[in-house]
């Protein structure tokens, strides 16, 4: 056990969360990095696959027992939904009112970006699934986590 008086699965959730958390930070800085050091397509499909990265790691602070296929299921569709939200006026109307509106909505439709949120589905998915698969084989193995 990890910490005298507590059972591991008490424990587990609010790690998780901490992973997740620590996921969502690195993954703004990448983003935000991203934007300082390039431009043109590298930035902005960049950027989108990171977005949805980021909403994946939200997915799983929020709901730490989440499957990874879950998670990656349900950040491809909050980005797909905003992205396809953007057809309508409402995304441009809100993103001319705040930069940081801009940032999360966007304000234009670009058919290419729903694949790059699914190469940042795919990539988020990868990292759940192999961050739990070893998780699950330390607690197996008895081995401590560090």
């Amino acid at each position: 056990m990890p910490f005298p008086g507590t059972n591991d699965r008490a424990v587990e959730p609010a790690r998780i969360r901490l992973a997740a958390a620590g996921a969502a930070v690195v993954t703004v800085g990448a983003g935000l990095g991203l934007r300082a050091v390039a431009s043109g397509s590298l930035a902005k499909y960049g950027g989108d696959a990171l977005y949805t990265v980021l909403l994946l790691a939200l997915v799983v602070l929020v709901a730490p027992g989440v499957k990874p296929l879950t998670a990656a299921g349900s950040a491809l569709a909050v980005s797909w939904g905003v992205e396809f939200l953007q057809l309508s006026e409402v995304t441009a109307e809100l993103s001319g009112r705040s930069a940081v509106i801009r940032l999360v909505l966007g304000s234009t439709f670009n058919p290419p970006d729903l694949f790059w949120y699914t190469v940042g589905a795919a990539a988020g998915w990868l990292v759940h699934t192999a961050v739990g698969a070893r998780s699950g084989e330390r607690r197996r193995t008895g081995e401590a986590e560090g």
